[in-house]
């Protein structure tokens, strides 16, 4: 309990009663409400994506090349992506990570039409985390359900010094 002093009057006046003040119930009450604003409040939850790699001792599936979109990651936030394989001597075009770029591209019929159609992510050297956190993102969006992250060959590198 806590007691509030009071100051002793001396003189004609005569002493009044000492003031008393409890304050249990006002830290009741404060404990009470803490508990129950702890208890409603709803915490933000972490948005994580599961990605399941293959193991490195895997068999290697061949992809054919219409069924291949290849996205490359390059430094500056340029985003290339090209149908088919580096061999075949596909049209290399860039776009973005907006809605109005990479968001159209998976959504387009050329990779919507197409069950078999596997989207493979690469990205460069100097490339950033935050550009494929980005790709990643962008797939989950569309419901793209086959993508893999795969390591830049030569092949793309020359393809990608041509442009």
């Amino acid at each position: 309990m806590a007691l509030i002093p009071q100051k002793q009057r001396t003189g004609n006046r005569t002493r009044g009663k000492g003031f008393h003040l409890d304050m249990t119930p006002m830290v009741d009450l404060a404990s009470l409400l803490l508990t129950f604003f702890i208890l409603t409040t709803t915490f933000a939850r972490l948005q994580t994506m599961e990605i399941n790699m293959p193991t490195a001792n895997g068999p290697d599936t061949p992809i054919p090349g219409k069924n291949a979109l290849n996205i490359v990651l390059d430094k500056e936030n340029k985003v290339y992506y090209f149908f088919g394989y580096p061999g075949d001597e596909p049209e290399l075009k860039q776009t973005d990570l907006s809605a109005n770029g990479m968001r159209q591209v998976l959504l387009s019929e050329q990779v919507k039409d197409n069950p078999d159609m596997v989207v493979l992510v690469k990205a460069t050297a100097g490339s950033r985390y935050k550009n494929l956190v980005d790709v990643l993102d962008e797939l989950k969006i569309t419901g793209t359900r086959k993508y893999a992250l795969v390591d830049l060959r030569e092949e793309d590198k020359a393809l990608l010094s041509s442009r």
